[in-house]
């Protein structure tokens, strides 16, 4: 099937400095959608009594399908609006394609639609409509082929992510050429293994490697647009694909299920701290844990523990939201030190009100069901066995982020003489705090809040040898 292409602007120099061809917008479905026959309203000659308000005078009222086909006239693209004869009070789209009349079910909710998309108008209902038929019609095949040869290496964000990783390699690679030249002048640069040059990469950069699902959302794009996997050309009016909302990658939709989770969240799009997906949170500012657990911990650390009921009683709500906001405005730069905040308490009510607002929780919605189960076990060691291998279930900032809170709750139960905290305590304190279930059916989640405190107080009691 042949297509005329356009060349996409870039640089013309690969990562690893070899030239290449730049890659190319794949224009065939775009020339398909200039080729799309354009709407004709069929106006009626007179006035329809009872006609919606929403509808112009391309409503006829209550005519058959055998009539609508006869004013429609054969002409490709022309459409008319009646009421069913069979269902009176409903209205119909009957529109002319393919030598043909189709007949849609149409509705009108504020926006006029037959299917998931929404319109202003039924002149952009209709003029999608064709749109989608036509490249449907004529490219079925091609379409059903678009995602098996992909250019998602080679344009827009996927470049970006190479070319920052071609940077790091290229710095790790230098540093290792020192480090061995100095060590034994005798080892050649080109004996120094792939193994070796990704262990000097990992020690040398401080880059927290996390895999991260795009979070794709439907978006309407102004203007032409091309997907950033396949290279083809995004049809329609209105929601012709979707786009990443952390780092706004833009594909088809069917693309999206073959992108690989590589998302980066830019910063630019990330605007709070709270109430941000844990792993979005962290892959867009770089750090091994969030930093408001970073940060409070080391503050309460540095000066609680020695504070009877820490993390059991609470501070003034309104200077723990105050800290949140700090965080949500200011990010590693809060201000949460003893001059600005001299009860402890509101740092540990802050740090508790972080993990309650987490939209997945610590302990996520997918290994929940598979901890409370492993809280049954009667027998201590294998209880203990299903609760570490459910921990492995967990994506690694999650598990990072526990791991760290579980050896902080745990110093404070080694210093119980003066906080009078247990692991118990800090079992009911922390167990709804950090796991809840995905359907949040009340009497459910009371049954099982025996074992999310349990769950806790295990994690914390036996922190040395779970994780």
């Amino acid at each position: 099937m042949a297509s005329s292409n356009s060349s996409l602007s870039g640089s013309s120099v690969s990562s690893d400095g070899e030239d290449y061809q730049p890659p190319i917008w794949k224009s065939y479905l775009y020339q398909l959608q200039q080729e799309t026959p354009r709407p004709k309203r069929e106006i009626c000659p007179q006035e329809v009594e009872n006609r919606p308000k929403y509808y112009g005078r391309e409503f006829h009222g209550m005519i058959s399908r055998e009539q609508a086909d006869e004013l429609l006239g054969g002409v490709e693209g022309a459409y008319l609006i009646r009421e069913s004869q069979r269902q009176p009070g409903s209205n119909t789209l009957a529109l002319r394609f393919g030598n043909q009349t189709l007949n849609y079910r149409l509705f009108y909710d504020g926006k006029h639609f037959v299917g998931e998309k929404r319109f202003e108008s039924i002149h952009d209902l209709v003029t999608d409509g064709l749109i989608t038929l036509y490249i449907e019609t004529k490219a079925s095949e091609y379409i059903s082929k678009m995602t098996t040869n992909p250019i998602y290496e080679h344009i827009g964000y996927a470049t970006l992510l190479r070319e920052q990783s071609s940077k790091r390699l290229l710095k790790a690679k230098r540093e290792s050429r020192k480090k061995f030249l100095l060590n034994d002048e005798n080892i050649s640069v080109e004996k120094i293994t792939s193994v070796v040059r990704r262990a000097t990469l990992k020690q040398s950069e401080s880059n927290f490697n996390y895999e991260k699902s795009h979070n794709f959302k439907v978006h309407t794009f102004r203007g032409p647009h091309w997907c950033e996997y396949c290279a083809n050309f995004m049809w329609g009016l209105i929601a012709q694909g979707v786009s990443c909302s952390d780092c706004g990658l833009n594909v088809h939709k069917q693309c999206s299920k073959v992108v690989p989770n590589d998302c980066q969240p830019d910063l630019k799009r990330i605007k709070k701290v709270y109430c941000c997906d844990l792993t979005t949170l962290v892959k867009a500012h770089n750090m091994q844990r969030p930093m408001v657990v970073d940060m409070c911990i080391q503050e309460i650390e540095a000066r609680g523990m020695k504070s009877e009921g820490l993390y059991r009683l609470s501070g003034f709500t309104e200077h723990v939201e105050d800290v949140k906001m700090a965080f949500d405005r200011d990010g590693d730069k809060a201000d949460i030190s003893a001059n600005a905040y001299p009860d402890i308490n509101v740092i540990t009510g802050a740090l508790k009100l972080y993990f309650r607002d987490l939209p997945i929780p610590l302990i996520t919605f997918d290994s929940y069901p598979k901890f409370i189960e492993a809280a049954k076990i009667a027998n201590a060691d294998d209880r203990l066995e299903a609760i570490h291998e459910t921990l492995l279930l967990l994506p690694p900032a999650h598990y990072e982020t526990l791991r760290y809170l579980m050896a902080h709750l745990k110093k404070i139960t080694l210093n119980q003489k003066h906080t009078l905290m247990t692991p118990e305590n800090l079992g009911i304190v922390f167990g709804p705090t950090l796991m809840r279930p995905a359907d949040q059916d009340t009497l459910a989640t009371l049954n099982d809040m025996r074992y999310q405190r349990l769950i806790v107080q295990l994690l914390i009691a036996n922190e040395d040898i779970l994780f």
